[in-house]
């Protein structure tokens, strides 16, 4: 009986050794039994390809400003068009979705809140010089500078102890000429822009010292942007942009760039993030090269390094007024609404708003008083009887 219990064994092992042989025989030469397949991991939301670059700039148009300009965009670098450009760049949609930008109210995303804005958040330079420390610096300390203190800085050309006592260390001696040419104020704009830089605060605005601030307002404006984005604010002198040479090709010939600029006698504000953007061409002495190179006076310069070389828009603003224009046609409760006013020069000084009820042009010839009654009333020289 074992031996036929063996011979049963051998049986079964050749019979599975001859299966297994047809088996292998069967299958199509070298090919591997296939791997189980695996589902796919879902799709990522939203379309694919490399993440958008930052978007440029977009603004919010704050209520009855009439900012134009349509958006305040910048392109990642100069002539960087083209496949992959950021949605910065002029033409550009939001985020670097394939939405079209809206003229005029653009943001950093849609839905995303205005930004959080106090006063102490701006840096306002005001340039001046050593005849005006008297005539026109008293006059701005009396009336607007005491509502905005502690964000002013007055930039001159003179060690003055008197106005050190009113300005404490927010009166900054530039140690530039007191000469009125393209070099001193492009010095003065240099050491603005540096001690802005310093700060750390969102915004940087220049004024002139005949220019009258409203805080409120200028508040207002600002609010309705984000200090990261890249935002340029002003009013131009001129209904178009200027042209100035800017490289000099290997035969000698010129290559020339056209751009918009905000004139400095009406003044202008720049975003914190645009501003660090412009160090290459303005921070520590830069300023003054740039502004050699292409031969502009200060205003001029900062429009250039921001339209020009960066190719970010001007917004255009209706809010600021230099002396330059006709500031008679700003007449009642409009004056109050605006962010900047001015007043004529010698030669002209029946140039000013027109606003009445408080002082008559013989007691307050820039209109300045009369204004600042108007929007602080408890002043403390301020009349408690309106005259008509």
């Amino acid at each position: 009986m074992s031996s036929s219990w063996l011979g049963l064994r051998r049986a079964c092992v050749l019979l599975s050794v001859t299966a297994a042989a047809v088996l292998l025989l069967l299958l199509p030469r070298g090919q591997l039994p296939a791997a189980p397949r695996r589902r796919p991991p879902p799709a990522a939301a939203g379309p694919s390809g490399p993440p958008p670059k930052r978007a440029g700039s977009g603004a919010a148009q704050p209520a009855g400003s009439d900012v134009s300009g349509g958006r305040a965009g910048s392109r990642g670098e100069r002539g960087g068009g083209g496949p992959g450009a950021g949605a910065g760049s002029r033409g550009g949609g939001l985020g670097g979705t394939a939405q079209p930008a809206r003229q005029g109210r653009l943001g950093p995303s849609s839905g995303s809140a205005k930004e959080s804005l106090e006063l102490k958040d701006i840096f306002i330079a005001v340039k001046t010089t050593r005849k005006y420390h008297r005539t026109r610096l008293d006059l701005l300390f009396q009336t607007w500078i005491s509502q905005a203190r502690g964000q002013t800085f007055i930039f001159t050309d003179w060690e003055d102890q008197e106005l050190r006592l009113k300005a404490g260390d927010h009166m900054i001696n530039t140690n530039c000429s007191a000469v009125h040419t393209r070099q001193a104020l492009c010095c003065k704009m240099s050491v603005e822009y540096d001690k802005f830089l310093e700060s750390g605060q969102k915004w940087f605005c220049h004024v002139d010292d005949d220019n009258y601030v409203n805080p409120r307002t200028l508040l207002r404006l600002l609010s309705a942007f984000s200090h990261s984005q890249d935002v340029y604010v002003g009013r131009p002198s001129l209904d178009h942009p200027i042209e100035a040479a800017d490289h000099v090709q290997s035969d000698g010939s010129k290559t020339s760039v056209k751009f918009w600029f905000a004139t400095g006698g009406a003044g202008f504000c720049i975003s914190r993030g645009l501003a660090l953007k412009m160090s290459p061409w303005a921070s520590l002495g830069n300023f003054i090269s740039t502004a050699e190179r292409v031969r502009l006076p200060d205003d001029c310069t900062i429009g250039y390094i921001i339209e020009g070389l960066l190719e970010v828009k001007l917004l255009h603003s209706p809010l600021f007024h230099s002396h330059l224009e006709n500031l008679q046609r700003l007449r009642g409760e409009s004056v109050l609404q605006q962010v900047t006013l001015s007043y004529g020069d010698p030669d002209n000084k029946h140039n000013v708003v027109s606003v009445g009820g408080v002082f008559g042009l013989q007691q307050d010839p820039t209109r300045f008083k009369s204004v600042h009654c108007l929007l602080y009333p408890d002043t403390i020289w301020c009349p408690t009887k309106k005259m008509f």
